[in-house]
């Protein structure tokens, strides 16, 4: 039996394009039966505030880089989205005194404008977001080296050699619109992809590179970083890729409403806990890592259900 169109861009793949029953499943859970779908290798959290949770959030980025020695690099992979964690990090380093030589860190993506990643000086740069809310608040004799600072800007594939000359401690995410880490989004319905969306061993062969953004995301997009202004927001971005992900020792993704309804933060708990992969939603890839974590504002999670406003 044919999948249907996607009922929001038709041109494409996304989770509007699954069984009906999986949609329906994923839309019955309640908070207590979404925290009920922890197995081994996926692990769902709650934070009952954002401060517990955004200060969670943090320590993962402490503790990665705690590990790291000289003879042991060890870094930690992060995004823009959420950011409200970026401050908290600095100041704990700053409080603890934390040396961050032998640390490293890994943005996740950036904005891609004629071909290619945008510079620092971009206004939306995500780069300069990471500087702006946590290294660059960081004091100067605890800061790790500018070289140690990885972002997938410039060569693509230099970008990914380091997850193989570094331990990835941990790989932090946020959830988008069309359930992606990263800019890991569903394809475009069209060539040997015009019927199914990639496998997801397909899909798991993909490494950081230069990709096209779903509408939605793209919508998503303008929404949460240019006031909804559509036509002033990137079509393309640079990402890290299932690759890099899977040499992660961790993934780790952060849920507070934000970036993902309450629907879409079940859907994709569901598929990875019932082992459901497919690539038109991105995130229930992770199905296939030995070792997810979900973690949820608890307050976001509310209900599925008909409301009006």
């Amino acid at each position: 039996m044919a999948r249907p169109l996607s009922q929001v861009a038709p041109e494409w793949w996304d989770y509007t394009t699954l069984d009906p029953e999986i949609l329906s499943d994923a839309a019955k859970l309640t908070e207590k039966s979404l925290f009920k779908l922890s197995r081994p290798g996926f692990t769902v959290h709650y934070h009952e505030t954002l401060e517990d949770f955004y200060l969670a959030e943090a320590l993962e980025y402490v503790e990665s880089w705690q590990k790291a020695t000289a003879d042991n690099p060890v870094g930690l992979c992060g995004p823009i989205g959420p950011t409200e964690q970026l401050p908290l990090v600095a100041r704990i380093v700053n409080s603890l005194g934390i040396n961050l030589k032998y640390a490293h860190f890994w943005g996740m993506d950036e904005w891609v404008e004629n071909g290619k990643p945008v510079g620092i000086d971009h206004p939306l740069s995500f780069a300069k977001a990471d500087f702006e809310m946590c290294f660059n608040r960081i004091d100067k004799k605890l800061r790790m080296p500018k070289e140690n600072i990885h972002f997938p800007s410039g060569d693509l594939k230099a970008y990914s050699k380091t997850y193989d000359q570094i331990e990835c401690a941990i790989m932090q995410g946020g959830q988008g619109d069309t359930k992606h880490w990263a800019f890991n989004d569903p394809v475009r319905r069209r060539g040997k992809y015009k019927d199914n969306p990639p496998t997801p061993e397909e899909y798991r062969k993909l490494a950081t590179r230069v990709t096209e953004l779903h509408p939605i995301t793209v919508l998503q997009n303008a929404r949460t970083s240019n006031g909804g202004y559509v036509a002033n927001v990137a079509r393309e971005a640079a990402t890290v890729g299932p690759v890099e992900t899977w040499k992660a020792k961790k993934v780790s993704i952060w849920q507070a409403g934000t970036h993902d309804n309450p629907f879409g933060m079940r859907l994709s708990a569901w598929m990875i806990a019932k082992k459901i992969p497919d690539s038109a939603v991105p995130m229930s890839l992770l199905a296939d890592h030995p070792n997810v974590h979900f973690h949820y504002w608890r307050p976001a999670i509310k209900t599925v259900g008909a409301e009006m406003h």
